[in-house]
């Protein structure tokens, strides 16, 4: 576990490009996260789109996972308040040490209000965002913000570090494009596995190309996360492609 207050940013670099992940204790204030949970909160109430169901997810319409929120996408824009946490000044100098480069605020994936919801919440199984992401190369890395607390009860992400330097071969993979636990070279990867229980206001960076996971929520509480992503202002996402659809916000 990598606690950024203590290495100097060239360690954090050199952390970053090994690992893939690490974790920024306490990056916010409770006053800031309780205002950008009371803000999630509200959007959640209203629910409008475009979002994505449990069930839209899953491909099927059963109980109990109709009418389940799985995330409010396109979440920037939605929120002043939102958006200046997805443009802070704060996390700038981190960013362009992590990506040799100005970052760029992507919308086009993640940005989001990701929810695990109690008891009617699904498995998020080991994937890398860069399979379904279209750039010149992959320095992209996305920021998860906690707005309360994660655990592997209510659904805590779950990595597997220096995974984002691995080569895998196609079937390493399902359909999904899922990372498989029945592929038995796989198994001493997934066996190394790390997470972090988070409180709110903690923030982790990963990137694109780490794999990741998360289980579902069995408590009685809602668990609620605001992700983004920033490139490389050169590292251009691939004309004709998702990535290249949405408007972005150089910092």
């Amino acid at each position: 576990m990598f606690r950024v207050k203590r290495l100097q940013r060239e360690e954090i670099r050199e952390q970053f490009a090994k690992e893939g992940v690490i974790l920024l204790p306490s990056f916010l204030q409770e006053k800031e996260v309780r205002s950008l949970r009371q803000v999630a909160e509200e959007l959640l109430r209203r629910s409008e789109p475009p979002l994505e169901s449990e069930a839209a997810f899953l491909g099927e319409a059963r109980q109990p996972y109709l009418g389940t929120i799985r995330r409010l996408r396109q979440i920037y824009g939605r929120n002043p308040r939102i958006d200046a946490w997805m443009r802070s000044e704060a996390i700038r100098p981190l960013l362009r040490e992590i990506l040799g480069s100005d970052p760029v605020l992507v919308t086009a994936h993640h940005n989001s209000l990701m929810t695990k919801m109690p008891h009617s919440s699904t498995e998020t199984r080991w994937h890398r965002d860069r399979r379904y992401w279209s750039y010149k190369d992959d320095r992209l890395l996305s920021v998860w913000l906690a707005l309360g607390e994660e655990r592997v009860e209510n659904g805590v992400l779950e990595f597997i570090p220096g995974s984002h330097r691995q080569e895998f071969p196609p079937e390493a993979f399902d359909e999904g494009p899922y990372f498989r636990e029945d592929y038995p070279p796989n198994r001493p990867w997934i066996e190394k596995k790390i997470r972090f229980d988070l409180e709110p206001g903690d923030v982790v960076l990963f990137h694109c190309g780490v794999l990741h996971r998360a289980g579902p929520n069995r408590t009685e509480t809602p668990k609620l996360s605001l992700v983004h992503t920033y490139r490389a202002a050169d590292n251009l996402p691939l004309s004709g492609s998702r990535s290249a659809e949405y408007p972005e916000i150089p910092l």
